[in-house]
């Protein structure tokens, strides 16, 4: 609805009054990440260049939207209000895009970031199933671990093990709880019970035998402990018979359940846990919610 005056059309909002996009970019990406060079690498812009739109953003609201805080950044009561807005402005058009995308039958391209050893050895076995289940869905596949640069790389939804500090702006949903124990081929069994075999690690948890054995003082000690660069090297040497692997149960499920290997001691909660993440909005949309509950399913029926 537009207002007249004076024989002119006047919008209740002039847009001059409005910001520019890209400085109100600028400002929430270091809102959220709580740095200008952090800010600057999510927006692929040097240092100076998001500085200059949050100043000119300053000036133009007339008001400050940051103060110093020791050798970082922390919003004024003011930044605060307007961050909270443009967080829900963002939300909003995504999921307003995606609606549009789904009412006009466009088929859109979902792009699922997951660690690389859990999407060899748990998720791509079972996108075969997900795809004929959703054929409207053309899901992209990236692995990656760690942090997500959600924006950069164009990621809608990550898998990770949460053992890292998340920004408070990414959203979590609970998959499963990770679990880990001695996987072997089932031919190894009888030296394993009598301390006559190699234990199989990832460099990528270094102490995770020697954690284990410390909770387990009974089990027989391996003669020695050879280190793999991934946790899915070490799965493959175990199904070869090469040694006894400390695997995570998300990893080693599928062989299990093929009999290629057997976990006679079971598996051991490790106190982390795996998620689907995003972030931004507080809830999923359209495609993403069917992949979530796909996900879900599939996490209830293999890890539980």
């Amino acid at each position: 609805m537009f207002l007249y005056k004076s024989g002119e059309k006047i919008s209740p909002m002039n847009r001059a009054d409005i910001p520019s996009l890209d400085d109100l970019r600028a400002f929430e990406a270091t809102a959220r990440l709580g740095s200008v060079r952090l800010a600057a690498e999510h927006l692929a812009l040097t240092h100076g260049a998001v500085s200059r739109r949050i100043t000119k953003l300053s000036e133009d609201l007339g008001f400050r939207l940051f103060e110093k805080s020791g050798r970082g950044l922390r919003l004024t009561s003011a930044g605060q209000t307007l961050n909270l807005t443009l967080g829900r402005f963002f939300g909003e058009l995504a999921a307003t895009v995606e609606t549009l995308r789904a009412a006009s039958g466009q088929q859109r391209t979902l792009v699922l970031s997951c660690e690389p050893s859990v999407a060899m050895r748990w998720l791509i076995p079972r996108l075969g199933a997900f795809q004929g289940a959703h054929p409207h869905i053309a899901l992209h596949l990236s692995v990656g671990g760690g942090d997500v640069e959600f924006h950069r790389d164009r990621i809608d939804l990550a898998i990770r093990r949460l053992d890292f500090a998340m920004p408070p702006s990414w959203r979590v949903q609970h998959l499963f709880t990770e679990r880990v124990g001695p996987v072997m081929s089932p031919k190894l069994t009888p030296s394993f019970k009598r301390g006559e075999y190699i234990a199989l690690g990832s460099k990528t948890r270094a102490k995770a035998w020697t954690q284990w054995l410390e909770a387990h003082p009974a089990v027989p000690r391996p003669t020695e402990i050879r280190y793999f660069d991934h946790h899915f090297l070490i799965v493959e040497a175990a199904c070869a018979g090469l040694g006894v692997a400390m695997s995570p149960l998300v990893l080693a499920s599928d062989d299990l359940e093929k009999k290629r290997l057997v976990g006679p001691l079971g598996f051991d909660t490790d106190g982390s846990h795996y998620g689907l993440i995003w972030q931004g909005r507080t809830e999923l949309v359209g495609a993403e919610i069917e992949l979530a509950d796909w996900l879900k399913t599939e996490c209830s029926r293999s890890l539980a």
